[in-house]
C-alpha cells in the first residue's frame, strides 16, 4: 500500500515538473514571437547634421524604445533635390530610405536642411518633417526649429514622425507628441503622448513610466 502511495506521488510529481516545463516553453515561444514582431529603428544620420543632434535623438528614443539603431552619416541623395528653392523633398528622401530598410526595420533620416512636400495647391511646402501612416521610413530636419532649444524640438519631430510608421494618426490632443503642427511649430506645447497614443504604441513594445 505504501508502494503504490510513493508511485502515485511519483507520478505526480513527474505531471507537474511536465507542466511547468510544458508552460515555460510556452512562455519562452510566447516572448520570442513578440520579439520578432517588434521592428527595429535604424537612425540614419546624413552628413550635413550636426552630431550633438544626433546623439541627442538617439538617447532620448532609446529612453522609450529598446531596439535603437545608429547609423554611419551618408550623403543626401542628389535625386531628391529641388534646385530651385534650394531644398530636398521629403517624399523623395522617404522613398530613398525605404529601399534601405528590411523587414522588421523602421528608418528614420535626419538632416539640417530644408525639406518640402506637394500641399493642396502649394507645390513647395516646407516642412519639418514628414513620415508615412503606416510606413517603414521617415525624415526628420532641424531647419525650421529655434535655436534655443532646438535638440529638445528635434526629438519631437524625430518621435512624430516614428509615430505616423507606427499607424499613429495626429492627435487634437496639444501636448501630445503627434499633435498636427498645420504649418507652424508647436514643439514647446508638446510634452508627451497622450494615454491613448501610449496605449497603442506600448502594444508596439514602446515603454513609458
Amino acid at each position: 500500500m505504501n508502494f503504490v502511495k510513493g508511485i502515485n506521488t511519483i507520478i505526480i510529481l513527474l505531471l507537474i515538473l511536465g507542466c511547468g516545463q510544458s508552460n515555460q516553453k510556452n512562455a519562452l515561444q510566447i516572448r520570442n514571437d513578440y520579439i520578432k514582431q517588434q521592428v527595429t529603428i535604424n537612425i540614419q544620420p546624413f552628413a550635413d547634421i550636426q552630431d550633438g543632434d544626433i546623439q541627442f535623438a538617439y538617447k532620448q528614443l532609446k529612453m522609450v524604445y529598446p531596439f535603437v539603431n545608429l547609423k554611419l552619416t551618408i550623403q543626401l541623395p542628389q535625386s531628391a533635390y529641388y534646385k530651385e528653392r534650394n531644398r530636398y523633398r521629403a517624399d523623395s528622401l522617404i522613398i530613398f530610405l525605404n529601399k534601405q530598410t528590411p523587414k522588421q526595420h523602421v528608418t528614420i533620416g535626419l538632416t539640417s536642411k530644408d525639406i518640402s512636400i506637394n500641399k493642396n495647391n502649394n507645390k513647395d511646402w516646407g516642412i519639418m518633417g514628414l513620415g508615412f501612416c503606416p510606413g517603414k521610413a521617415c525624415i526628420a530636419s532641424t531647419y525650421r526649429l529655434s535655436k534655443e532649444n532646438k535638440q529638445s524640438q528635434f526629438y519631437k519631430v524625430a518621435i512624430h514622425e516614428l509615430g505616423h510608421t507606427q499607424g499613429l494618426p495626429h492627435c487634437p490632443i496639444d501636448s501630445c507628441f503627434m499633435q498636427d503642427a498645420e504649418g507652424g511649430n508647436p514643439t514647446n506645447k508638446e510634452t508627451c503622448f497622450c494615454e491613448k497614443c501610449k496605449k497603442i504604441l506600448a502594444t508596439k513594445g514602446w515603454k513609458f513610466e
